[in-house]
């Protein structure tokens, strides 16, 4: 027996873009917290802790192209509250089930790196935190069921994050 809610998850995984609803919070919210509640710092600030922090960004910022151009290569969306169209397991989808969120993440230590704001760093765990519970797992049950026995396989020869 077809539900109305198995029918939902099959046409869509949330009627909200959370990701982008949650990126844009937590990046506001750590340049007001990085304002009015400044935090020290706690990281190196020589030339080899930036690089390395800046290379996060840089990372973030080419897994998230790379990212893009593979779905839209594939005809599918990249709008995370439509619907899939193709199953998607090539380019940075071969490594992660996840890598737009993945360079999300990346790109706030980045950013974390550049403004020396320990704020983009915790908005960055939350973000991960919240675009997991908001977004992921009902994309990974949208994937499912749209997608079955080929989606479950990927599932479990593909990481989630790292």
């Amino acid at each position: 027996m077809t539900t109305q809610s198995n029918i939902d998850i099959a046409e869509q995984p949330t009627r909200l873009p959370w990701p982008p609803i949650l990126l844009i919070v937590a990046i506001a919210l750590a340049v007001l917290l990085g304002q009015v509640l400044p935090l020290p710092w706690p990281g190196l600030n020589d030339l080899p802790a930036r690089v390395v922090g800046l290379g996060f960004g840089a990372g973030g910022v080419i897994l998230l192209v790379a990212a893009i151009l593979t779905l839209r290569r594939h005809g599918t969306t990249v709008q995370p509250n439509v619907g899939a169209t193709t199953l998607v397991t090539t380019g940075p989808f071969s490594f992660f089930r996840n890598p737009i969120y993945l360079a999300d993440v990346l790109i706030l230590f980045g950013v974390a790196e550049i403004t020396t704001n320990i704020w983009f760093v915790i908005g960055a765990l939350v973000f991960g935190l919240l675009v997991t519970w908001f977004a992921i797992l009902p994309e990974e049950r949208h994937l499912e069921t749209r997608f079955g026995q080929a989606y479950l396989d990927y599932k479990a020869k593909t990481r989630r994050w790292l």
